[in-house]
Order: structure tokens, then sequence, then C-alpha cells
């Protein structure tokens, strides 16, 4: 028999074929494999260095709080606020794990089946015009917002792929996962899980439901894809598909899974978390921070600033202020209206769409709590308005009877006591409601009270001038109340800081105390009469003169304080000598860069060197502290991003402070490390004759708020700028009050009718609740009783006698004891002091 050769000659073949498919193979693979490692080594040459993630520091906005702790502002670039890990509720992590990567804690980095889908998703869609969709893992996308950019390639997706694994060699899973949920950003300014649930619903991640939970998990793909606002529809279908993968998962119950996906989208946005609103002195502290620290410490540093502001002062300040700015303006008349619109007639016929037209009205910044209205028609009793929200009502003659017309030169044109003449139809004004108003009686009968019908308005007038408003604990420097303005969305200049005016005689306090220095006392007579200086070649000569241009004799010095006497002034000057009126300026830190020539000029005694109204409050302040050095501060505390004190404004040791029991702990002496800027006896002096502004001269205003209180009036040539800066025992305060543009605020407009009221309106306030505490005398100082007007010792009968501040051994010794003083020759006792008493 023959051999089955055709069989055998088959199974070589077959093996052949095969021998040649592994081969082939082995080749692809060695082939593949190279590719895949020359793919590794080319992509992964450059890459960012993913260690860096170990010592993130992720962009956390900084916050300034005021003194009780309610939050002022916040600066940050990204809006976040970082939670470890450890602190994000289990449901908003599940959330995002069923949306983005349900796979994260099992696979290396990248998720093949992930992959895998995307890739025959992708291939369907070949050709087409939608954007190719990716598989990234949570740990990819924390490679691409870290390490990488937005771009859509396949070339950084691989890149992405090589960092992700890299990545999840180098850090847990937890740490990876709390990266990615600090750092995504989800729309609405909000980066980071714990921002975007409070600017979606103004709630706490711990306080999430499950539809809410799952509606922040639906936003890292694309946020402006589901708006909740612009795009409700899309942005609930998303949400329902997150909630049904939770379910998927057994993340939540189909119960939890139902009621949430019947639960309404409804967003809640953030609140204004700003509980004290202080934006001039929010800002100085911003630049206070940026000269620190720098730019990207402050705003991605996450700072904890504690400042010193005291939110009842600070709206005090803006309240008082703006009614003080108000007060002057409406003495000033009626400028005309904010704005006109057309369609109206004389009849008061107006067109239909007139509330859509006043709603086009851009409201002025300073409008506050006031309205705009339309006028529609006007009579001579009384004109008829509209609101923007369709509201209408009336404004009666009476309260529109101070909107006489305004002149030039802040003068008032004539009355004619009818509404018509001052309201026409389609004039834009602002309004006040009111209810009633106060009509005087007879001399001793009260106030008689009208009361308003519904829908009453009152006339109300945006400032045209402006000012400031400083409060400072004078022991400390700490500033407690700044309004730097009546607006600051107006105008960011700060009137407290920046604003460089004469403070006129607000400054002659410096004056008599560099004088008291000289041996003067505060019974020492002036020549009141005639002033002339030659000023040079071609300059003319300089006559000074008293604000009612009168001239009163030889008066005290606490006289010429009290009633402001600006030839007393210049004269005590003159005699003393202007380096010591300049030195004495410089070292209370009223002028900073006066010049030599200035120094000695004769109008520098009445104010006439720039300063601003910090610089004027502290020095103020440093003379009823007893003459300590201070300075003005508006930060206590800065923490840095983990609660680290990085700068404390209190520099004092304190030994003893840390005690276990406050109970029963002996209280610390601190000690006191101001420096000595003046001699605390005639500091005190100068406060006893600034006392007597407030009791008997210009600043009689102010006496009844009923506690001891300080301070001197400021107005210069022309009533340009008005001031009034005085204290209480524990609290200075100042107010300037002028034109942006300087110029002449008006006849007989001065510091005491401008400034004083809101000093006035503010301590009372202020001080409403606290004890009438009496200014502090020194030891040393021996009070005399004295008549007022001569100075001399008082005798029996004597009308006017006050308790007058000596310092020792310059106390008058007999009823006729004067001497020669400052242009006064007469005859009498000498004191033993080395000038005597004046």
């Amino acid at each position: 028999m023959g051999r089955p050769v055709p069989q055998l000659k088959v199974s070589i073949e077959v093996l052949r074929w095969i021998t040649i498919i592994i081969v082939t193979l082995v080749f692809l693979g060695l082939v593949g494999t190279g590719a895949v490692l020359a793919g590794l080594w080319h992509f992964g040459r450059g890459l960012p260095e993913y260690q860096q993630l170990a010592d993130y520091r992720p962009p956390v906005m900084t916050r300034v709080h005021a003194g009780d702790g309610s939050l002022i502002t916040e600066y940050a670039t990204e809006k976040r606020a970082f939670v470890p890990i450890r602190a994000i509720p289990k449901l908003v992590i599940k959330a995002f794990l069923a949306a983005e990567d349900k796979n994260f804690y099992s696979h290396p980095g990248v998720d093949p089946l992930g992959v895998l889908r995307a890739v025959v998703t992708n291939l369907k869609r070949l050709g087409g015009d939608r954007r190719p969709v990716g598989a990234s893992t949570i740990t990819q996308q924390v490679a691409k917002n870290f390490l990488l950019t937005n771009e859509v390639s396949y070339e950084r997706k691989i890149k992405e792929a090589i960092l992700a694994l890299r990545i999840e060699r180098a850090f847990p899973k937890d740490r990876i996962l709390e990266l990615y949920l600090n750092e995504i950003y989800l729309g609405f300014g909000a980066y980071g899980a714990a921002a975007a649930a409070l600017n979606y619903f103004n709630k706490s991640m711990d306080e999430l439901t499950v539809g809410e939970a799952a509606f922040l998990a639906a936003l890292p793909k694309a946020p402006n894809n589901y708006h909740p606002i612009r795009k409700p529809k899309a942005a609930k279908v998303r949400r329902d598909w997150v909630i049904s993968r939770m379910l998927e998962e057994s993340f939540i119950t189909k119960a939890q899974a139902e009621a949430a996906m019947a639960e309404p989208l409804v967003v809640h946005e953030r609140e204004n978390a700003l509980l004290t609103h202080a934006e001039y002195f929010a800002e100085e502290v911003r630049r206070e921070l940026l000269e620190r620290y720098g730019d990207k410490e402050l705003y991605r540093g996450g700072l904890s600033v504690r400042t010193t502001l005291d939110p009842k002062l600070q709206r005090i300040a803006d309240r008082v202020l703006r009614a003080g700015l108000i007060a002057y303006d409406r003495r000033h008349g009626w400028r005309g209206p904010i704005a006109r619109l057309s369609g109206f007639k004389k009849k008061g016929a107006a067109s239909e769409d007139w509330a859509e037209k006043l709603a086009k009205v851009e409201a002025p910044p300073e409008l506050g709590p006031w309205r705009l209205a339309v006028v529609f028609k006007a009579n001579k009793d009384e004109a008829a308005i509209g609101l923007a929200d369709g509201r209408q009502g009336t404004i009666p003659l009476a309260e529109m009877r101070w909107a006489r017309p305004w002149v030039e030169g802040q003068k008032l044109g004539v009355w004619h006591g009818r509404a018509d003449k001052v309201l026409h139809p389609g004039d834009v004004v602002a309004v006040e409601p009111v209810k009633e108003r106060k009509v005087s009686q007879a001399k001793g009968k009260p106030p008689k009270t009208i009361t308003y019908p519904e829908g009453t308005f009152s006339l109300r007038q945006i400032p045209d001038i402006n000012g400031a408003v400083v409060a400072l604990d004078p022991h400390t420097g700490r500033v407690l109340a700044m309004a730097g303005g009546i607006a600051y969305s107006k105008s960011q200049f700060n009137r407290a800081t920046q604003a460089e005016r004469q403070p006129g005689s607000a400054f002659k306090p410096f004056v008599y105390l560099a004088a008291l220095d000289e041996g003067f006392t505060p019974s020492s007579l002036i020549l009141d009469a005639p002033f002339v200086v030659d000023q040079g070649p071609g300059l003319g000569l300089w006559k000074p003169h008293n604000y009612g241009r009168k001239f009163y004799g030889p008066s005290t010095m606490r006289l010429g304080l009290e009633k402001s006497r600006n030839l007393m002034t210049v004269r005590l000057a003159q005699t003393i000598g202007m380096d010591k009126v300049a030195a004495t300026a410089r070292r209370f830190g009223i002028h900073q860069n006066i010049s030599e020539n200035l120094s000695q000029n004769l109008a520098l005694a009445l104010g006439a060197g720039e300063t601003t109204l910090l610089r004027l409050v502290t020095g103020y302040a440093m003379l009823v502290n007893g003459g300590k050095k201070i300075s003005p501060s508006l930060i206590d505390r800065i923490q840095d991003r983990n609660g680290r004190t990085i700068l404390r404004h209190d520099k004092r040791p304190c030994e003893g402070c840390e005690v276990e029991d406050i109970a029963t702990a002996v209280p610390p002496v601190i000690p006191d490390t101001r420096a000595q800027v003046a001699d605390p006896l005639g500091a005190y002096q100068i406060v006893s004759m600034l006392h007597g502004v407030v009791r008997r001269g210009t600043g009689v205003r102010v006496r009844s708020v009923g506690k001891p209180l300080a301070g001197k009036t400021g107005t210069t040539n022309n009533s340009v700028d008005t001031w009034f800066i005085g204290f209480s025992p524990d609290l200075a305060l100042g107010v300037f009050v002028g034109f942006d543009k300087p110029k002449p605020l008006g006849n007989r407009e001065t510091g005491s009718s401008v400034a004083a009221p809101i000093f006035r309106d503010f301590m009372a306030a202020a001080l409403k609740d606290k004890p009438a505490t009496p200014f502090r005398i020194p030891p040393g100082i021996r009070l005399v009783r004295v008549n007022a007007t001569t100075g001399r010792l008082a005798r029996p009968g004597d009308s006017r006698v006050i308790l007058e501040a000596f310092k020792p051994g310059t106390q008058p010794t007999g009823t006729g004891s004067v001497v020669r003083g400052i242009g006064v020759s007469r005859g009498g006792e000498a004191a033993a002091t080395p000038r005597g008493l004046y």
C-alpha cells in the first residue's frame, strides 16, 4: 500500500501558515510595543513636573473683617473656599463620581473601558461637525486643569493620560479627588464645589439635597450649557441624568432618586455676605495689603484680615455725612431736574410708556434710599408724579419750599411760592416718601404734626458738595470709621486720606500749644488789632483780618482760640517765631513735607499749609491722649491661609496675658511704649481751651450733645474748605466739607454751620449710651478760678468765672497780676513765671 502523502502535505502547509501568523503577530507586537514606547518617550518629554501638586496651594480669596468679625469685603481672582477631602460630604463625592468617573477608586489613572467607549462614539461621529468626546478620568482632569491647557487634540489627550498615570503613582486617591473638587470651575464665578454650593444655593455643602448635589456634579463638562437660569430645561435634564447614574451605582435609593427628580431646580443665589459696608475704608486696607504683600498674595493668598473698623460707628458716619451734605445743599437752592423725558405736555398728558422711559433713566449712585420719579403735571399747590414701578403720587408745595432757584455763587433766587415754578411736566427728580410734617407754632408751644395721605413724597436733590468723616481711638490710633465721600460708586477718591486741603482755623490749636511751650498761659493777653506785613518787593502788604472784620483789643489766649481770632493768632505766632509753630506741626504729623520757606510764612499759622483730614484728626487725638505719639492704623491682625498670625499691630509685650482662669488672674501691666511728643500739661491746657470752644465759642452748636466734648472749627478764605475737628476723652473725630473742585461755599457758610452739625450728630449717636466721662487731668495741673474775659483771678461778684488750667508756677498770684503782654502795656504785679501772666 502507498502512504497518504496529500494529508501530510496539508499538515505541513497549515503549520507553515501558523508559524507565519505567530511570527507576524510577534513582529507586530514588538513594533506596537516599540511604537507605544516611542510615543511615551516622545510625548512624555518636557511634560510639566507633576510633583508640584504635592505643594499645591490653590488660589483662595482674601477676606477683610471689621473689628467685630463681620465681613467687609473679599479680594480674589477666583472665588474659592478650599475644603479638605475629609470635610467634603459623602453625598457630594458620590454625585461627582457617578457623573464623572465611577471607576475612580479602581483604575490606574486611565479607564480602558471608558477609552474604548469614546473611540467607538467618535468613529460613529466621524465626518460630522460635533465635538469629539473624551474619556477623561478625574485624574486626567486634574492633570489637564493643573498642568496642561484646554486644547482639543489627540496629542493633549495622550499627554493627559501619561501625566494621569504618573500622578496615580505619586499621590493617594483621596488627595487627587481633593484637588479636583477644590479646583474645578463650576460656573457662576465659582471655583470648587464649596464655592458653587454657596453661589447656586446659598448653602454649605453639608446642607445640599440630593438634587442640588447632582446639579453641581452635572456642571464640570460645560457649566454654561447647563445654566439654571438661561437654560433651565437643559440644566434639569442633565441633573436628572446624574441622579439616575447615582441610582445605578447604588449611591442612593430609588425613593431618593424619585424625590430628587421631582424636586424643582431652584437657584438661591448667594446673599450679600458683606455685613458691613465701608468701601472707602476697605480700599485703604486693600492698598496697604498690596503694598505689604503684593498682588499675588492679596488676590490668591487667602489672607484673613481683622481691621479696626467699628460697624456701628461706620453706619453713623455714613448717615450723618450724607445728612449734613444734604442740609447744606438744600440751603443753597434747586439746581433743576436730574433728566427730562419727552412726550409730556404742559397740561400733564403723558405717553403710555412713561414708566418704561423712566426705568431707562440711569439712577445716580448717590441716590441712596431715594427714588426717581417723573412729573406728570404741576399747579400752584402740588406736582403729580409717577415712579418706575407704576405707582403714582404727589409732591405738595410744603415739601419743596426749600427749592428756591440756585444762583451762581451758591446764592438763592426769588421764591415764587408755586409748585409749577419749581417742577414741570417731564422732569425726572429724586423723591422720598413722607408720612408727616412738623409745623412750628407760637413761641412756647410744641411743633404741630400734619399727617400726609398715602402716596405723598418730598422733593430731594443730590448734593453737589462732598466731604469726609474720620473717627479714631485717640489712645491707639485705630481708625474706627471712615467715610471718604457720599458715594464710593460715584467717586473712589477718598477725601479723608487723599484730599490735601487747607485746614484754616482748625490748625490754630498747634500755634497756641507752641506758645504754651514758650511760657504763655491761657490767660495771657494778646492784642486783637490790625496787623500788616510787608511780603516783599512786588508782593504787596498782607493784611489778615478776623471773620467779622472787627477788632476786640487785648484778649486772653483762651478767648482768642474760643472765638477763632485770626489777628491774635498771627501776632502770637510772630512773637514766638514760626519755626516753633512749624516744629510743633511736624511733631504732630500735620504737615509731612512742609518747605522751609512755607514754615516761615505767617499764613501757616492761619492754616495755609495743606494737609489731610486723617492727619489732622490724628494730631488732635495726640492732644487729648496727653501728648503721646500715635499713628493711624487700619489693621489689627493678619493671618495666613493656615491661621498663622503674620502681622499684629500691637507689638507691646504682655507678660501674664496667657492665663488658665481669667476670673482669678491678676490683670497684667502692659507697658506704654508711645513716645511723648508734647508736654502733657500743655496738651491738657489746649484740651481745656478747646472744651471752651464748644461751651462758649465757635463750636457752640456741638454743646447740645450734653457730653464733655472739645473741638475747633476751621474755615479757609472765602469759605472754600470747612472743618470741625474734636474729641471726647476716648474718641477723636474729624469732619471736612468742601467742593471737589474748590470754590466758595457761599455767604456765611463756615465750619460752624457746615461741618459742626455733622460732628454734633455723630457724637450724639456714638455717645448716646456712654457715661459722661470728663477729660482726664494730668498730675501737676493747677485749676484756678479766673474771670473768663480778663484772665485775672476771679473776684466776688464776677459773672463769668471759669476754672483755668495752669502749669505749676504760672498761675496768677493776685487779683491785679497783669504785666505787659503782646501789644499790651499795663502796670501790675508780675507772676513768678518765665513770661508772666499776659
